[in-house]
């Protein structure tokens, strides 16, 4: 209560009259949760100087990484209340909030390969996906990848046998709950900045993670062995408060697009750069044994987590699994 209280106090505060867009500048508050240096949070400084230098300083942004505004748990409700105008959370965050659609992007092996991946963001799913947000006074602006998911643990993960009993730290879903219990582990929710001194105490045994997220949150450093699983997908979406984009003048509105546009552009192109220097990192440290899965262990993977998929048809829809399915059939995937 007491945090709703002084997010409607902030809103208020922040309510934009049409007669103060015409005093420069227009502070946008864009808050995120992870370190600068990550592709996410190199993608949202990119988007401030391009926003900036489009709108000749009319808007200035305002980045906030490392959760040091707002927590996982906090910043989607500070954004529908308009304490913060812009948000990149992962896919993930979208089901807590009652659009169980987004799970989609956490079911294991959705995606065989990232060119079904860019047609579901890029194409009509993604966009059908966005409009699904603004019911929740919510407007969807972009997807910023992040890349695949890694394993990580205190003990090797070779079979879906080796999860058996280990504490996994997961985001709030549904979906990557279902992924951990039918592997045999118990789920941890807890919040991203929470992790590393989770890992660190023994609170929770292990976690998935692109290897960049791996890497800058220094995670590796209390894990023995990182499993090269890419299992799963992580990546985010960039949502600003709709009552806010709505007001603002249509000069502005399609500067910030264009510039959120070229911006993209540039954080799905670093994704898998800065995730292949962040593992190469990781194995140079000495601090974690990495190892790729064998095309059996890859076997038993699949042949254990697929069935998620099926178990999440009801929740999720059978008809949008179905048709990124199809979407990889396509591409010639089987």
């Amino acid at each position: 209560m007491k945090l709703k209280f002084l997010l409607s106090m902030l809103s208020a505060a922040v309510v934009v009259s049409t007669s103060a867009f015409a005093q420069s500048p227009i502070v946008i508050k864009f808050s995120h949760v992870v370190a600068n240096d990550t592709p996410k949070g190199k993608a949202a400084l990119r988007f401030k100087e391009l926003a900036e230098k489009a709108t000749n300083g009319r808007v200035k942004i305002e980045v906030y990484p490392n959760s040091t505004l707002y927590k996982d748990k906090e910043e989607m409700e500070a954004l529908q209340l308009g304490a913060v105008q812009m948000l990149a959370p992962s896919l993930a965050k979208f089901g807590p909030l009652g659009v169980k659609e987004f799970e989609l992007f956490d079911l294991p092996y959705i995606f065989p390969g990232r060119d079904v991946l860019d047609d579901v963001t890029q194409g009509a799913i993604g966009k059908e996906l966005f409009k699904k947000l603004e019911p929740k006074g919510i407007t969807g602006l972009a997807y910023w990848d992040n890349g695949f998911k890694v394993m990580s643990a205190n003990k090797p993960l070779h079979l879906p046998a080796d999860f058996k009993g280990l504490k996994m730290r997961i985001q709030s879903s549904k979906v990557l709950d279902a992924q951990m219990r039918i592997l045999g582990a118990n789920p941890q929710v807890l919040a991203f900045s929470e992790v590393y001194q989770a890992l660190q105490t023994g609170v929770v045994d292990g976690t998935e993670n692109p290897p960049s997220n791996l890497y800058t949150q220094k995670m590796y450093e209390v894990q023995k062995y990182v499993a090269m699983s890419n299992h799963g997908y992580l990546g985010y979406a960039v949502i600003v408060n709709k009552k806010f984009w709505d007001g603002l003048p249509a000069d502005i509105r399609s500067e910030l697009d264009g510039a959120m546009k070229e911006t993209t552009r540039y954080a799905n192109t670093i994704a898998q750069q800065e995730n292949d220097s962040a593992m190469e990192a990781i194995r140079k440290s000495g601090k974690t044994v990495v190892y790729n899965l064998t095309d059996q262990e890859k076997t038993e993977w699949r042949k254990a987590l697929l069935p998620v998929q099926k178990q999440m048809e009801n929740r999720i829809g059978k008809d949008l699994i179905t048709a990124v399915n199809q979407e990889s059939a396509k591409l010639g995937y089987k």
